[in-house]
């Protein structure tokens, strides 16, 4: 497995996996604006992307893990779709991006495949239960290069429960990219909307992969939780940091 990341800022990120460019969850946006994210919640970008998009090259395809959220496709990022060959997502995020540009809709555990890469949607909740009828659906992806036994899994923006845990009966995950960031908001309180680092530790533990790769924790006002805050809750070491914009070989 040839694998190399570039990580652009919050949950965007650029994948080269045994020579396929997957480009996931595009923000591009200038900082500085506020965001609406319904039922009264909102988040200001603070930080811009690393890359724009006319930097990013050949992409073969786009893995949007919801597309209802700025903090996951923000204006910039949406105006990019149609000149990817297809973007991945939820089914609900294929039917309203249909016939804006091409689409492929998948539940969790439904497959797809780029090239010679097989594709996995798996389960995700961003939020607490009986939420999703409010926050909306969401997906993370399971990549697998043909032939391997192993996958490199993006959690997407989900809390920790038993959809996710899943992952580790099903799959063997050689790299997690891992959403983290504690999403809150003023207007609901405690309630978290995606995991913490001391979520993401009690993940990893059972998933067991061998590399970690945190995202999605940088760049928003509703991010409650940064760097420091996660690497308290791993080991020394347990996690792989890559710098904004540097492509990385993992």
């Amino acid at each position: 497995m040839k694998l190399s990341i570039t990580h652009i800022g919050g949950p965007t990120t650029l994948i080269e996996l045994d020579g396929v460019r997957l480009l996931t969850d595009p923000t591009f946006d200038e900082p500085g604006r506020r965001y609406a994210f319904g039922l009264g919640t909102s988040s200001v970008k603070v930080t811009g992307p690393a890359l724009r998009p006319d930097q990013l090259g050949r992409i073969d395809a786009v893995l949007l893990t919801h597309d209802h959220h700025a903090d996951n496709l923000d204006d910039a990022g949406r105006a990019l779709l149609p000149s990817a060959p297809v973007v991945v997502t939820t089914t609900s995020g294929a039917r309203r991006l249909d016939p804006f540009c091409t689409s492929v809709g998948l539940t969790p555990w439904a497959g797809a495949t780029v090239g010679d890469l097989g594709i996995i949607a798996t389960p995700a909740r961003h939020g607490p239960p009986l939420s999703r009828g409010l926050v909306g659906d969401a997906i993370g992806f399971a990549l697998r290069p043909a032939g391997s036994p192993s996958v490199v899994w993006i959690t997407g923006d989900t809390v920790l429960f038993g959809g996710v845990r899943e992952v580790a009966s099903r799959l063997t995950v050689d790299t997690a990219i891992v959403h983290l960031g504690e999403v809150r908001f003023g207007l609901t309180g405690p309630i978290k909307y995606t995991m913490n680092g001391r979520d993401a530790a009690r993940l990893i533990a059972s998933v067991k992969p061998r590399r970690v790769v945190p995202v999605h924790y940088e760049g928003w006002s509703h991010f409650h939780e940064g760097r420091a805050g996660v690497e308290a809750a791993f080991p020394s070491s347990a996690l792989t940091w890559l710098t904004p914009g540097v492509p990385q070989q993992i």
